[in-house]
């Protein structure tokens, strides 16, 4: 809990040092204005409620993927929570059987009561394992959408217009004796027109 906690709080506290731009308007027009997209915005909606940040940056169908993948270690957090703590509870009821006490043998589930002790020790462990893992997961899939909401954010306003050019071409160099290729990229800068 304490490494969710301290994970939550890296991922909002230093949201200055992530943002680009802190203007957050633009005078498109003398009489309008217009809200300019901001990636830290994304990032902290992202990273308090999932899918938020997809919802801001307007990538409205990967909520229902964010929410799907977050699922599934959920799902099996409460899977292995709920099979450790019946594994705990029948391997204390059979050593405190071997010791006799068999107050609490009746008490097992219906599964487990043909088990042995050392049996119900394994699976005590594994399922315990397995839903550690599973927060583990958890934690990993919460940062990839917050990472997701992230770059998206950034690319939002990326330009893709038609000013890119690249160009190959063959290349010798004398003073090794070697032929090859040149790779050229052109950037035109649509502010400089």
């Amino acid at each position: 809990m304490r490494l969710l906690l301290f994970f939550t709080l890296l991922l909002i506290l230093p949201q200055s040092a992530w943002c680009q731009d802190s203007t957050r308007m633009v005078k498109k027009d003398s009489l309008f204005s217009i809200r300019k997209h901001i990636p830290s915005t994304a990032t902290k909606r992202s990273a308090l409620i999932p899918g938020w940040g997809q919802a801001y940056n307007k990538q409205y169908w990967k909520i229902p993927l964010v929410y799907g993948i977050i699922a599934i270690p959920t799902a099996t957090y409460i899977y292995n929570n709920s099979m450790y703590n019946k594994t705990k509870f029948a391997y204390e009821a059979k050593f405190k059987e071997a010791l006799g006490d068999p107050s609490d043998v009746e008490k097992i589930d219906p599964e487990l009561k043909n088990l042995s002790a050392s049996s119900l020790q394994s699976y005590r462990n594994l399922f315990r394992k397995d839903r550690d893992y599973s927060i583990m997961w958890f934690i990993l899939t919460w940062g990839i959408n917050v990472i997701d909401a992230t770059v998206s954010g950034h690319l939002k306003e990326f330009d893709i217009t038609n000013d890119l050019s690249f160009k190959i071409q063959p290349t010798y160099l004398p003073q090794f004796n070697q032929a090859g290729l040149s790779l050229q990229f052109h950037l035109k800068n649509s502010q400089s027109r």
